[in-house]
């Protein structure tokens, strides 16, 4: 252990990792979901179910628009999470109890959040319904994207972000690690190839195995389970070619820091666990406390989770996602730059 420091970080590493990440960045009670209103009605009324709503802290209110076809565009765009909609006539709908008095639209590619929001259905309103004092007002849920609240429509979009990070990780950070022991770097070390080249090299096979992942996921997910690809095959390609790249480009930064094929093994498990539970790909990311947020803001997958939900569940296209799009590209650029410089033609 005195001589492999890096395993015996991991031996500490690994549950530290797992009880911090479970116990604090895994909340189960979500709060603060991401939510925008169309206020219609501009009344004093609308105006305090506005307020009664943001006091359950179950949403959180980012921005104010116009109608609800404004709404509907930040949900496909995956800016919100949940849309409210007060329509004009708001004060005459909550005495009259054969109308919905204001409507939550949901982003349904995320069943966890549907179950959050039905709960505000029966949410009680202080505000005095002169007609009906004693009635609730009515608050119709519409559920986009995924309206069967089906778990494998969520589901699969997100593993295959999983299924290409691990992949990818591993692949990569160990053909390079296997080739030092073996002794193939000799031959690389008489050539003209510089450390970006072979870099590069080193990348571009595993990109087009990435995208027969890609092919094969999609496939078997539409045919067993029925899930759609509603945008843009093409937009779907070009977003997963990124995020390939990227876990490519951050395989080979490990290579560079590791030794040997387990210690390879190891650093690729060390950074697959905070890339499933802080991606939200299994728990919704605004229910995170703020700091786990940043630190899966850092992780390619969770903005490809955005993206391939996006495109598949969402129809949504490339324009309307682009800060993803430039992350993964930015994440690529730093991560083989860092791995090139570390890397070194010459023997230890």
């Amino acid at each position: 252990m005195r001589r492999d420091r890096l395993t015996f970080g991991m031996i500490l590493g690994i549950p530290l990792m797992q009880i911090l990440l479970f116990g604090y960045a895994i909340n189960t009670d979500v709060r603060n979901l991401t939510a925008a209103v169309a206020d219609e009605a501009g009344t004093h009324r609308s105006r305090q179910f506005v307020a009664e709503l943001r006091e359950t802290q179950v949403v959180r209110i980012a921005q104010r628009v116009e109608t609800a076809g404004q709404l509907e565009e930040l949900l496909r765009a995956g800016r919100i999470s949940v849309g409210i909609h007060i329509p004009p006539d708001f004060d005459r709908r909550v005495i009259d109890a054969q109308r919905a008095a204001a409507h939550l639209l949901i982003d349904g590619s995320d069943p966890t959040i549907i179950g959050i929001v039905n709960a505000l259905k029966n949410m009680p309103v202080s505000f005095d319904t002169t007609a009906q004092p004693d009635r609730m007002p009515a608050i119709e849920v519409r559920t986009y994207y995924n309206p069967e609240a089906r778990t494998p429509v969520n589901v699969i979009p997100g593993l295959i972000g999983v299924i290409l990070t691990m992949t990818m990780l591993l692949f990569t950070a160990v053909a390079v690690v296997r080739e030092r022991e073996r002794g193939n770097l000799e031959l690389l070390i008489n050539t003209p190839v510089t450390s970006a080249e072979l870099m590069i090299g080193k990348v571009i096979p595993y990109v087009v195995i990435g995208l027969l992942q890609l092919a094969v996921a999609l496939l078997v997910g539409y045919l067993l389970f029925d899930v759609p690809v509603r945008g843009s095959i093409v937009e779907l390609y070009v977003a997963a070619s990124l995020f390939i790249v990227a876990n490519l480009s951050l395989g080979l930064f490990v290579s560079t820091a590791v030794s040997t094929q387990f210690q390879a093994m190891q650093m690729t498990f060390f950074l697959l666990l905070p890339s499933i539970l802080l991606s939200g790909f299994i728990f919704p990311f605004d229910g995170m406390p703020k700091f786990a947020q940043y630190l899966g803001e850092i992780l390619p997958i969770t903005h490809f989770v955005r993206l391939a939900r996006g495109i598949m569940l969402r129809e949504a296209d490339l324009t309307a996602m682009t800060g993803a799009l430039v992350y993964l590209g930015v994440f690529t650029l730093v991560t083989v730059t860092a791995a090139s410089l570390r890397f070194s033609k010459r023997l230890d």
